[in-house]
């Protein structure tokens, strides 16, 4: 057993196995592909859009690996197979299997546990709390283990998704597709009607649905009036089927789309012979656009500004014609691009008039401004700026047949009686916002259209995509599209699977026989207004981070549209945004600094410590950037009596980190309630740091097939385990040490190997009878180099013989006086300690050299000395106290 593990155990702590080990080989496996496919693995996080969502296979493990512990008897969990929900025997994995698999954890083989992944287990007098619950997939996974469940965020957004995920285990499939027929059958029609285009394959003789069609801003010229189309280049879409090889290009001509070799090179338009470069458009990079005609180049935004707006022109409609679909047309024939007719922008003008006199239908819309704020409004959060793209209301990001096709479903929405299939409609309704708004664009390399968020951030298009919003037989974002999902979501939670990967192959269970959301509860409100204490095993959560993403910004798009509905129905849907200033977020908008967040972080901890039992766990994912967030991460949590216990890296990509560049990756941390901090010594601390991630790399190295970054994750959390156990208490000479530095000097021993020869003379100093093979150990993970450790004469080697040499030792001795009486600088404090010991032996006066040296190095290096010899003497010839002997390790 460890010292580490030895220390655990004596303070009288259950034992958690994530504390011991965790899997994170299997873990990031799965993860990977969830992140590709969440519609298969896991597709009740797809129902509605919440910003970085964590993969559900992370949440399971980490609540597996974190609400089972060594006091963990077979009366506390029940455990079934998937499918039968039958209690296994002999056949199976057992309750006593999984009781022997919890004790067998451990860092060098974290996978016993590992085979309780995809059984369907169940954990008995359990209660975690998600303060921060966002998308609520800690609460999603915790309640498939049948615990106890509750959930706290301030955005109602969160809160509306994350209700209705839960109760989609307790709803009923087959009323929901009923219902849905039904809307389908009232209001279908009223909204394709104005979603139909002239099919070009018969001269007009029956309409082709529209999938999508293209538009394009205009702007004035501010020199010679011309009026200039914002195309950055006249591509449409690559080639389909037999023209895959080719690419559809709008010809700035005739209008005209029309297919070229490629966009890139001077082509040529088979309707008009025109020739021209389709990569050559009239937008450059900057943000500005060029006159054709006369060559004047302005800033868009200026020139909307200007002008007091832009216009907008329809050019090209991507189409399917069902008709010629059952002709058997080639598939090019019968979905594919075209020119925007009259008849198009007919239409478009039909339903822009049936917007303006249908009257009734505007309460079925919002009627709030944009709200200025840092993403909203150009900051350094995000470049983009709605207002100088004249975007003032929600609305205005809409066009009139959106407003309409919008309101139409969402008024029938609010005749549906059934409450539950009122809001998963209303769910639907708004996820579907995400494609359905002049805020998307074409992907026009992968034929896509692209979601509103896909830079978490309101970017105005040039070319905005506008959605067919019913839908058809194909195209995506549609409301039918985005019903499949829905449905798809509810029949999950009533019947989850679990999908793995044994020996490479991928594998799915049989359905569980517990449905998603039992026994949890959700709350809108600030987590700073929790007043439980004592009450919740574990807290498992995604925290904040700065301002990686201001939730409240982005989340009103939805909420605004949702309110309509459920401003009567539920507090916190009566504003006209969603909270702001209680956000736990840097906001440069709001003046809210990285200093603001630090301390609101601080008040949250305080919060879950005081909700957390004495031995529960906080367990949560973090966003970590540099050193100096993890040193306010690390201050945060000991001044709040928590000690981190373990560190794993999910999706990352480590390879700078371990090479001491600045790099961002995700890592989830483990810590426990801790009840008060000892006093140590900065030498005794970093030895017991050095010592430890030694160990811990030797382990894992020896054990497991870890990348080195991930390793040095995973030494991270171990070292900084060590000092949670004495924040606060130090002492380095007269001062104590901060949280802050003692992680820079963490980062330098793992990142950097900056531990020179000093360093490695006073870690060997302490070793019972220190060999070669230590020296090297030692230089393997350290900048100090053996030659200079010999011509510094701190060790010598007589045969087979190490020896470490002290401050008696003649040629260690000849070489400091050497040194001294140089002095040039380059002179180190162990170097000033052997000298001055010498002179202190002999009875020779040191005060000269003490006046003339920095006697906190100095300090600093004979209380180490001290420490590992057990040899106060140094301290003595300081005239230091040498009561500081006590913080020495034991």
């Amino acid at each position: 057993m460890s010292e580490q593990e030895q220390s655990k155990r004596s303070e009288g702590r259950s034992e958690l196995p994530i504390e011991s080990g965790f899997p994170i080989e299997r873990v990031n496996e799965i993860a990977e592909k969830e992140g590709r496919a969440k519609q298969w693995y896991r597709p009740i996080y797809t129902m509605h859009k919440w910003w970085a969502r964590r993969p559900g296979c992370l949440f399971r493990a980490i609540t597996l690996y974190s609400l089972l512990d060594d006091e963990t008897t077979i009366d506390d969990v029940d455990v079934y197979e998937p499918g039968e929900n039958q209690t296994l025997g002999s056949n199976g994995l057992s309750n006593d299997d999984l009781v022997d698999a919890i004790r067998e954890v451990s860092m060098d083989d974290p996978e016993s546990l590992w085979d309780f992944y995809p059984k369907d287990v169940r954990i008995k007098d359990k209660k975690i709390l998600d303060p921060f619950m966002g998308g609520g997939t800690s609460l999603v996974e915790a309640s498939r283990f049948g615990v106890d469940s509750v959930g706290v965020d301030l955005n109602p957004v969160a809160w509306f998704v994350t209700k209705k995920q839960l109760e989609a285990g307790q709803t009923d499939v087959e009323e929901l597709e009923e219902a849905f027929e039904q809307v389908k059958e009232d209001v279908a029609d009223e909204i394709t009607q104005y979603y139909r285009t002239p099919c070009p394959n018969c001269d007009g003789e029956h309409d082709a649905d529209v999938m999508y069609n293209f538009w394009v801003k205009e702007l004035d010229c501010v020199s010679c009036g011309h009026t200039v189309p914002l195309f950055k280049d006249y591509r449409v879409a690559a080639g389909r089927f037999e023209n895959d090889d080719k690419h559809n290009v709008l010809c700035p001509g005739c209008g005209a789309v029309t297919l070229v070799d490629d966009w890139q090179e001077e082509s040529e338009c088979d309707k008009c012979d025109h020739e021209f470069v389709p990569k050559e458009g009239n937008v450059s990079r900057g943000g500005y656009y060029n006159c054709p005609e006369c060559g004047q180049k302005e800033s868009i935004t200026d020139g909307i500004a200007e002008q007091g707006g832009y216009d907008l022109r329809l050019y090209a409609v991507e189409y399917y014609c069902k008709e010629c679909d059952q002709q058997e047309l080639e598939k090019s024939s019968y979905k594919g691009y075209k020119k925007a007719e009259a008849a198009d922008k007919q239409l478009f003008e039909e339903a822009k008039r049936e917007w303006e006199t249908r009257t009734d239908l505007h309460e079925y819309v919002p009627d709030e401004e944009i709200a200025k704020g840092a993403i909203t409004a150009a900051s350094s959060v995000s470049g983009n700026d709605v207002f100088q793209h004249n975007l003032k209301d929600w609305t205005d990001m809409f066009n009139s047949r959106q407003l309409l096709s919008l309101s139409k479903l969402l008024n029938r929405i609010d005749d549906e009686k059934s409450r539950d299939i009122r809001e998963y409609l209303l769910l639907t309704f708004t996820e579907s916002l995400n494609y359905n708004t002049l805020m998307t664009s074409y992907n026009p390399g992968k034929n896509l259209i692209a979601n509103i968020f896909n830079t978490n951030s309101f970017d105005a298009p040039q070319r905005p995509i506008e959605n067919n919003l019913w839908g058809t037989k194909h195209g995506s974002g549609s409301f039918a599209a985005m019903w499949d999902m829905t449905i798809r979501g509810v029949e999950y939670a009533n019947s989850p699977t679990e999908r793995h990967i044994d020996n490479g192959e991928n594998n799915e269970t049989p359905a569980f026989a517990q449905p998603i959301g039992l026994n949890s509860e959700v709350y809108q409100d600030d987590m700073r207004n929790i007043t439980a204490e004592d009450e919740y095993d574990a807290v498992i959560t995604d925290p904040p981070y700065y301002d990686n993403i201001i939730y409240s910004e982005v989340a009103d798009y939805f909420y605004v549209w949702q309110k309509i509905l459920l401003k009567d129905e539920y507090p916190g849907f009566d504003e006209d945004k969603t909270p702001r200033a209680e956000s736990i977020v840097t906001n440069p908008y709001l003046d809210k600094t990285a200093e603001d967040f630090e301390h609101e972080m601080g008040e949250a901890l305080a919060v879950i410590r005081q909700a957390l039992k004495d031995d529960g766990i906080l367990a949560f994912t973090y966003h970590h950037s540099d050193e100096e967030s993890w040193g306010e991460l690390l201050e945060s949590l000991c001044e709040n009596d928590f000690e981190i216990t373990a560190t794993y890296p999910i999706n990352s990509d480590l390879n700078k980190f371990i090479g001491g560049e600045a790099v961002s990756f995700d890592i989830v941390i483990v810590a426990r309630p801790v009840e008060d901090h000892r006093p140590i010594s900065w030498n005794s601390l970093r030895r017991r740091i050095v010592r430890t991630a030694a160990e811990t790399r030797e382990t894992l190295e020896e054990s497991r097939d870890l990348a080195a970054g991930d390793i040095g994750v995973i030494e991270m959390g171990k070292c900084f385990q060590e000092y949670s156990k004495h924040h606060g208490e130090v002492h380095r000479g007269s001062d104590i040490m901060t949280a802050k530095e003692v992680v820079q000097k963490i980062y330098g021993i793992i990142q950097d190997n900056t531990r020179g020869e000093q360093a490695v003379y006073l870690d060997l100093l302490e070793a019972y009878n220190p060999s070669y093979d230590d020296l090297n150990k030692h230089l393997k993970h350290s900048d100090a180099a053996e030659e200079t450790m010999k011509e510094m004469h701190l060790f010598r080697t007589e045969g087979n013989d190490f020896v470490l040499c002290d401050w008696a030792d003649e040629k260690r001795q000849a070489y400091v006086q050497s040194k001294v009486q140089e002095d040039n600088g380059d002179l180190t404090a162990l170097d000033k300690a052997h000298f001055l010991r010498y002179r202190f032996e002999q009875d020779k006066s040191t005060s000269e050299y003490l006046e003339q040296w920095d006697t906190d190095e100095l300090q600093d290096v004979c209380e180490g000395l001290a420490e590992a010899t057990g040899d106060d003497t140094y301290l003595k010839m300081l005239g230091v106290d040498t009561s500081l002997l006590e913080f020495a390790e034991d």
